[in-house]
């Protein structure tokens, strides 16, 4: 995601040269490790809402618990799907350390690590695939996207310079809102660094990464300890009020897309970017289609209109040209403007 900013768009040149150069030439990959854990069924279902611990520190990892093999189908390049936790920042919650992913899952830190033909969790559990299948993206049919993105000469061209892209989600649907929240209208990096006081402030600290923290927590914080981790007066409000409020976030993801915009929406502080995201990320709704984040309209404005700048009811309208693919399409677009540039 990137922040909504007001700022004027501007649209550098490298695309069109980056597609005529080395036409359908992939990105190197990375070779994955060989794994040598057992393995475990891939899990595509959407994990509930994670309703997080109280503030403390996490009990030591139980030693007896094994690592797992999570397969991921193939091609899939690690390093490039989960960019986003390196190259915007980071907020406690899940932290890029030394080749992978610690993330707290169900109250026990679990490290994330590409083997061959998938990726490792240590420690392993039911609790920490499901989760983990969510995070790296595993509800997409990329197999299916692929090949509906070959009668598309200018995203076919996008998608094979990026054979082992998959896009990562948010499994945790509140942390996913207050994300939102955060990087309204400033830089992704800003974002993280406020989030990180927050997390570090309200969540179960681990060796590594920090449980984000419970809705019920954040429930009985005030606007002003927000405030004095940096977030804005409204910013902390929107927060606090979320936490407080009746939003049900399980229900959500039983609601078609147009009604869980129309109950996003209502809350205070929740627009419709943060409700198109949230279908994005959140839910994985393959149609979601933030047409009014600045880095989409940016990247479909390169890709397809020769790097004007697009209002975001062009950039709306030209999501249907992308049916029913337009999640995919919006996040592979973003990750061939970041290469190209």
């Amino acid at each position: 995601m990137t922040g909504a900013s007001r700022s004027p768009l501007r649209v550098s040149s490298p695309v069109t040269a980056w597609r005529r150069t080395s036409r359908r030439k992939a990105f190197p990959t990375k070779r994955s490790r060989t794994s040598t854990t057992s393995s475990v069924p891939s899990t595509q279902s959407t994990p509930s809402s994670a309703r997080g611990t109280t503030r403390g520190r996490s009990s030591p990892r139980v030693a007896c618990a094994p690592a797992v093999h999570l397969p991921i189908p193939q091609p899939y390049d690690f390093t490039l799907s989960t960019v986003r936790f390196r190259e915007y920042g980071s907020d406690g919650a899940t932290v890029w350390h030394d080749g992978g992913l610690q993330r707290v899952i169900a109250g026990r830190e679990v490290r994330i690590e590409p083997v061959g033909g998938g990726v490792r969790l240590d420690p392993g559990s039911v609790e920490a695939a499901a989760e983990v299948s969510f995070l790296l993206g595993l509800p997409f049919d990329l197999d299916a996207f692929r090949a509906w993105a070959e009668h598309e000469a200018v995203l076919a061209d996008v998608v094979a310079r990026v054979p082992g892209f998959r896009p990562t989600l948010t499994p945790n649907r509140f942390e996913a809102l207050v994300i939102a929240i955060t990087a309204q209208q400033v830089s992704l990096q800003a974002a993280a660094a406020i989030r990180a006081r927050f997390v570090a402030r309200y969540g179960a600290r681990h060796e590594v990464a920090c449980e984000f923290p419970a809705r019920e927590r954040v429930a009985d914080a005030t606007v002003s300890e927000l405030r004095s981790l940096g977030f804005s007066e409204r910013k902390a409000e929107y927060v606090v009020g979320l936490a407080r409020s009746e939003l049900d976030l399980e229900r959500l993801g039983t609601l078609p897309d147009a009604d869980v915009v129309e109950t996003l929406v209502a809350v205070r502080g929740l627009g419709r970017w943060t409700a198109d995201w949230f279908l994005a990320r959140a839910l994985a709704r393959p149609a979601a289609w933030p047409a009014g984040d600045l880095g989409v309209r940016k990247a479909v404005g390169a890709f397809y209109a020769d790097g004007r700048s697009l209002s975001i009811e062009e950039v709306r309208t030209m999501g249907e040209r992308f049916t029913p693919f337009q999640n995919l399409t919006a996040q592979h677009l973003l990750v061939g403007l970041r290469m190209a540039g």
